[in-house]
């Protein structure tokens, strides 16, 4: 189980306090919110403040694009030192084209699937993802409540993954909490995202330890 702690959910006053002490708990990933306020109701951050946060930290960036047309500003978020760069199966015309700039840049390619959108929208792109991310609430704010039939949604991604003999990760982000890890890991997550639950809860450290326990 990798945990990737939503700095949505952080300090933003402090950003390079909070990457340092999520790095001394034992993270090694972080995940970056980017909301355009058109394709979320919400906006947040972009290239420059990843580029900073780069320059300070070490830690995977797993970086989820919330914005409209994201083929725009791939290479953007690829020089400002995203790893993995993530985008919406909804907001992308040509979505194996994204997919496939994406990894022409070295970046990781993921794709990311609102709770309506069935896993039948990435079938065939599955063998070129590195990593598919299951949203369990609507996306643009934190604090929301896991939508439960997104449990079944990673139960037939999971399967579907291993009909295609890919090794595709899948990350599950909305709602997650120490009590529902170990059935989301369970069921096939391998990535979970936690914003309000885990930033809220310090030490890092201690609350990093706590969702192993949980999933274990």
């Amino acid at each position: 189980m990798i945990l990737s702690p939503s700095m949505l959910s952080s300090d933003f006053a402090n950003m390079e306090a909070e990457l340092k002490a999520l790095e001394a708990a034992g993270l090694s990933w972080v995940h970056l919110d980017v909301m355009d306020g058109m394709f979320v109701p919400n906006i947040t951050f972009g290239p420059p403040i990843i580029k900073a946060m780069r320059a300070k930290s070490k830690l995977f960036f797993d970086c989820h694009l919330m914005i409209e047309d994201p083929g725009r500003y791939i290479t953007e978020f690829a020089d400002a030192g995203a790893d993995l760069i993530c985008v919406h199966a909804e907001a992308c015309t040509h979505l194996e084209r994204v997919c496939a700039q994406i990894a022409e840049t070295g970046a990781k390619p993921a794709v990311a699937l609102n709770p309506h959108t069935p896993p039948e929208a990435i079938r065939y792109l599955l063998p070129q993802l590195y990593m598919v991310l299951v949203m369990s609430v609507n996306p643009g704010f934190g604090g929301q409540k896991f939508i439960p039939f997104c449990l079944d949604k990673v139960r037939d991604l999971k399967a579907m993954i291993e009909a295609a003999g890919a090794d595709t990760l899948i990350q599950i982000d909305g709602g997650v909490t120490l009590d529902n890890a170990r059935e989301l890991t369970g069921a096939g997550v391998d990535v979970l995202v936690s914003g309000s639950a885990f930033f809220k809860y310090p030490p890092y450290g201690e609350r990093h330890k706590a969702f192993q326990d949980a999933c274990a």
